[in-house]
C-alpha cells in the first residue's frame, strides 16, 4: 500500500529524510512498522523545486526498489529543496511495475502522491474517463487509480497550469472525493477505498488521510512541524525543536524517529493544510 513523506519549509538536503532518520523513508521501503506487509518494492519517485529556476518540479522516478539505487542515494546527498515529496510503491490492482506508475505524479506547478487504493477502481476506470477532460485524459501516461484520481482534481482546478490556491486545492480535492462516492454508489462499489493523498503546488500543501467505510482504520499518517536532525550520542538522528532558518514540516506515512512526542498524528478522514508560512490546519471532511 506504498509509503510516503512530505516536506515543506525551508531547504534542506533530501537524504535528511530519505535515508537519515532511524525509521527513514528507504527503511520503510523494506521494512515498513506500520503496515501489514513491509516491502514496498516495486519502484519509488522523488519530486522536488528549484524556485530560482522555475516553479515546475523536478521528478526522479525508478522501477527499481528504492534501497538499492545508487543514483538517488548520490542525488539525495546533493540536493536541496524546501519542498520535496518522496514515495515507495507497493503496487495494487495488479498494475505493472513500470516508471509511468511510480509517483509522485506532477502537473504544472503541482506533486501528486498515494497511499492507499481506490475500491473497485478496474469496474470504475472507465466510469471515471468519461468524466474527464479531453487534456487530462491525453495527460494520463500510467494505469494506476492515483493518476486518474488526479486527473479528476486537475480537471476540478480553474486553470492547472497556473497552480492554484490552496483553498482552491482543498476545494478541488474535496470535490474529487465526493465524486469517487458518487461512482462507488451508482455502481454498487463495495469495497473499501483506502484515500491517504498529498498534493502540492510548491508552496502550500495538503494533506488527506480518509477511508471510505467509517467502519476501517484508515493507513497511517503522521506529521512534525519540528523538521531539524541532530545525531545523538549514539548516532543516531532525533528531531529537535526548531527556530528561524530551520522550520519545516515533514508529513510522513510513518514515525520517522523514536520520540513520538516530535509526532501528530493526522487524524481520520481530515485534512492537514499546510501554507506558506508554515501554519498548520486540520480539518474534518464533511459528510459526503
Amino acid at each position: 500500500m506504498c509509503r510516503f513523506a512530505a516536506y515543506l519549509g525551508e531547504p534542506i538536503v533530501l537524504d535528511e529524510l530519505l535515508y537519515r532518520p532511524r525509521n527513514s523513508l528507504i527503511l520503510q521501503s523494506f521494512k515498513a512498522r506500520e503496515r501489514s506487509e513491509p516491502l514496498n518494492g516495486d519502484g519509488f519517485g522523488v519530486g522536488w523545486y528549484a524556485p530560482d529556476l522555475d516553479n515546475e518540479p523536478v521528478v526522479f522516478r525508478s522501477v527499481t526498489p528504492a534501497w538499492s539505487n545508487l543514483n538517488l542515494q548520490n542525488i539525495a546527498k546533493k540536493t536541496r529543496s524546501g519542498c520535496f515529496f518522496a514515495h515507495v510503491r507497493a503496487a495494487t490492482h495488479n498494475s505493472p511495475v513500470l516508471e509511468v506508475n511510480c509517483h509522485p505524479f506532477t502537473y504544472g506547478a503541482f506533486l501528486w502522491m498515494h497511499n492507499g487504493h481506490v475500491g473497485g477502481f478496474p469496474f470504475l476506470k472507465r466510469k471515471i474517463i468519461n468524466l474527464l477532460s479531453e487534456e487530462r485524459f491525453m495527460g494520463i501516461q500510467g494505469n494506476t487509480d492515483t493518476e486518474y484520481v488526479f486527473a479528476l482534481f486537475l480537471d476540478r482546478l480553474s486553470d492547472p497550469t497556473k497552480g492554484a490556491h490552496p483553498f482552491e486545492m482543498k476545494a478541488a480535492l474535496l470535490e474529487t472525493l465526493a465524486t469517487l462516492k458518487k461512482l462507488a454508489v451508482d455502481n454498487r462499489i463495495t469495497e473499501t477505498s483506502y484515500l491517504n493523498f498529498c498534493v502540492t503546488n510548491g508552496t502550500d500543501l495538503l494533506a488527506l488521510r480518509y477511508v471510505s467505510d467509517p467502519a476501517e482504520k484508515p493507513h497511517s499518517l503522521h506529521w512534525s512541524q519540528e523538521g531539524k536532525y541532530v545525531v545523538d550520542s549514539a548516532g543516531r538522528p532525533e528531531l529537535i525543536d526548531t527556530v528561524s532558518s530551520d522550520r519545516g514540516i515533514i508529513v510522513s506515512s510513518e514515525q520517522m524517529t523514536e520520540r513520538a512526542m516530535d509526532w501528530k498524528e493526522i487524524p481520520p478522514n481530515s485534512m492537514a493544510l499546510i501554507d506558506h508560512n508554515l501554519s498548520v490546519s486540520l480539518e474534518p471532511v464533511p459528510t459526503l
